[in-house]
């Protein structure tokens, strides 16, 4: 899929209750923020949060799937972290691609779960075709 200057890029994604679990172990990290319920109560949290890096993951999913669907579209990924993600609570990930050049569409991203921004300021850098 040929990437033009304009398009819209959009996925919303709901994470169920395990998917901390299952991040701590493809990441290896097991900080017990993301899994363990009642130590992030302890620790003021409003439970169990989301791994930061699982939710950049989703804005490279965005970008990708906006690429046809291909993960090796993805030439490079840069974000800003600004929130702490919730379990079971809809992320929408939205962007837009600002320009196509010499094979490479340039778009630019964000990732909101309610209020709340979680990722902003991200730009992919894709293969354009």
């Amino acid at each position: 899929m040929a990437l033009t200057e304009g398009d819209r890029i959009e996925l919303r994604v709901t994470p169920d209750r395990y998917v901390t679990v299952r991040y701590a172990g493809a990441s290896g990290d097991f900080n017990p923020i993301h899994i363990d319920e009642e130590f992030a109560l302890e620790v003021g949290l409003p439970g169990r949060i989301l791994h930061g890096l699982w939710s950049m993951a989703q804005v490279a999913r965005a970008a990708t799937d906006a690429a046809g669907g291909d993960p090796t579209a993805l030439r490079s990924l840069t974000a800003q972290f600004r929130g702490m993600g919730r379990i079971e609570d809809e992320i929408v990930i939205s962007g837009e691609v600002k320009s196509v050049g010499d094979g490479v569409a340039t778009a630019k991203l964000e990732a909101l779960q309610g209020d709340a921004r979680l990722i902003r300021n991200a730009v992919a850098e894709l293969r354009a075709n």
